[in-house]
């Protein structure tokens, strides 16, 4: 019999259900049928206690089993048409809808996914599993509040299971609080500590903190438990601060010459990153030829794993060049949310960022809060609203289209939103935060649109120290142009021909800060810096290697130190195998 809605009228009578469940093998369609049954019937509790026994039950289900073993083998057109065809005839089939969220997650359908578990949730609340799955796709969507609600209704029922800790513990990370996910991860390795990758995350954690020793010591133990763990090498090269001694070295290059490794993705995966690090640590000791070339395996590898298409950047780029003149700002005036808080840094990586950061971050009205995913989440949302509507270029519209058709109100609430979101990584409540997304230079027209009195810093470097600073840096991802030189150089000539745009667009909008000059004479920079911002001069800001605070980024240990003149010119180390970035950049002087 197949189900047509929950009109307890067309479902046998529940005693009979009952009956025949209690007569035969287990059989978990007859307990959704229950489930249905007593859900139109009124009796949401029973109905949930039947969901589950469906659940439990589900093994046993010929058609969930196909529809398992096409997910498992990655045959995802075939998995979905197979969980689709069985909710269309059990839409409250909730192992079905379950296993079609983990199909959409995937895909990168998270919103869908997330609607379909909330669904399964509702018919089956004590559904852990699917709970589980909830929190995991909440944190992949940035919304760590919620997936913090729903880790904590299940640690209230199993407070000891390791993986919602452990998943706690990152969500923590996701919003700064890192002391409480540090005392998470210590707690879970006392019980557990045969875990490599808990041991990786607890390092990251004490590393933000400025707890190098600590980080040290669980990164190494990473290395105790396998040898070969190249994230673990390349954690600690990544110090920046730290050296390798010759023991490292002999291990790291053993464990490239392992014979067993393969072309594997996890295979793949471990070598770059022990090149990255052998490349660093050759670098440590003025060995250049060699050091490039494991910097450049280990980019051809990663390139190999995220591909890039330059021209697509350049593409997006120019699509807000057009759509971004100054008459369109101008019909725009005093749009957007009114609030000054927000402060964008933004340029490439390993440009200056991070420095500028502790810099106004030492600053008693300012609060560094590092890169916030915020606004990439809010414009993921206005392209996927674009290309739904299908007004806008339908499948190859970007998110200018629909901020193109915003009204005054749809902006100011864009601007709202992005203040809430950010709300969650404010801790100090002083007056004014920082948003250091590098990515964001691609945004400042919507940022202009939706926080016009914020302040946008644009930190910039020469493209040569900039370009070879990327591509000696192996990113934990969303840096996908930095694998390749010629790619550097694009992006780089594209980001500045950006900005000079909205220089002539916006004059004055944005404050530029040369890392060259920054370093050359700090006081004259940081005063600027500060004018700029509106901010009174505090001496705390040119002695910021004092100011204790959490750093996510690279430069973590770097900004925990003065200023050095050292890291200006030491890319020409390596300029004899430049000769792709420059190609590509036209002209290797161009930062202005």
């Amino acid at each position: 019999m197949l189900d047509r809605g929950n009109d307890s009228s067309l479902y046998p009578d529940l005693v009979a259900l009952r009956a025949a469940i209690a007569a035969g093998p287990a059989r978990p369609q007859l307990w959704r049928r229950l489930g249905d049954g007593l859900l139109a019937a009124g009796d949401r509790a029973a109905a949930a206690d039947a969901y589950l026994n469906h659940v439990r039950h589900s093994v046993h289900d010929p058609a969930l089993m196909q529809a398992a073993a096409a997910l498992a083998a990655n045959r995802i057109p075939d998995a979905e048409a197979r969980l689709r065809a069985r909710l269309r005839e059990a839409p409250t089939d909730v192992v079905a809808i379950r296993m079609l969220a983990e199909l959409a997650v995937r895909i990168d359908r998270i919103e869908e996914a997330e609607n379909l578990l909330r669904r399964g949730l509702e018919l089956a609340p004590g559904f852990r599993e699917a709970r589980h799955n909830l929190a995991i796709v909440l944190h992949r969507a940035n919304k760590p509040i919620e997936a913090i609600a729903e880790l904590d209704a299940l640690l209230s029922e199993e407070p000891s299971h390791p993986q919602y800790r452990n998943l706690k513990a990152a969500v923590l990370c996701r919003i700064g609080e890192y002391p409480a996910a540090i005392a998470l991860y210590a707690d879970l390795l006392r019980e557990y500590p045969q875990q490599t990758h808990a041991w990786l995350s607890y390092g990251h954690a004490l590393k933000t903190e400025g707890l190098t020793e600590r980080a040290i010591a669980a990164y190494r133990e990473c290395i105790a438990l396998d040898p070969g763990f190249g994230e673990a090498y390349w954690s600690l090269a990544n110090l920046k601060t730290f050296r390798f001694n010759d023991a490292d070295i002999a291990a790291m290059r053993a464990a490239l010459a392992d014979p067993n490794l393969g072309d594997a993705e996890a295979d793949l995966d471990r070598r770059l990153h022990l090149d990255f690090a052998l490349g660093k640590a050759l670098e440590d000791r003025a060995d250049y030829a060699q050091s490039f070339v494991h910097y450049a395996r280990g980019n051809a590898l990663r390139l190999k794993l995220a591909p890039y298409r330059a021209a697509d950047t350049t593409a997006r780029l120019a699509r807000a060049k057009q759509l971004y003149t100054a008459e369109f700002f101008r019909i725009r005036a005093g749009h957007g949310a009114p609030s000054p808080e927000p402060i964008f840094i933004v340029g490439l990586p390993r440009a200056g960022s991070t420095l500028i950061e502790q810099i106004l971050s030492s600053h008693s009205q300012v609060e560094g809060t590092m890169e916030l995913p915020e606004l990439t989440s809010i414009t993921r949302a206005l392209r996927h609203k674009s290309r739904e509507s299908g007004q806008h270029g339908g499948a190859t519209a970007t998110y200018h289209d629909a901020v193109a058709h915003a009204s005054a109100a749809e902006l100011r609430a864009l601007g709202e939103e992005y203040l809430a979101r950010a709300a969650k990584h404010r801790k100090l409540g002083r007056a004014f935060f920082i948003d250091k997304m590098p990515n964001n230079f691609a945004h400042v027209g919507l940022i202009h649109l939706i926080l016009p009195n914020s302040k946008i810093i644009d930190a910039r470097r020469h493209p040569l120290a900039c370009g070879w600073s990327c591509f000696r840096q192996h990113f934990a991802r969303g840096q996908n142009f930095a694998y390749a030189l010629a790619d550097i150089g694009h992006y780089y000539r594209d980001y500045v021909e950006l900005m000079q745009h909205f220089d002539a667009t916006l004059p004055g909008r944005v404050h530029r800060v040369m890392y060259e000059n920054m370093v050359a004479d700090t006081e004259r920079e940081v005063r600027a810096l500060l004018d700029y911002c509106g901010l009174p001069f505090e001496a705390a800001c040119l002695r910021f290697f004092e100011t204790e605070r959490a750093v996510r980024t690279a430069s973590s240990e770097q900004v925990r130190q003065p200023i050095y003149r050292d890291g200006v010119d030491h890319w020409q180390h390596f300029e004899p195998w430049l000769g792709p970035l420059k190609e590509a950049l036209e002209n290797p002087n161009i930062v202005v």
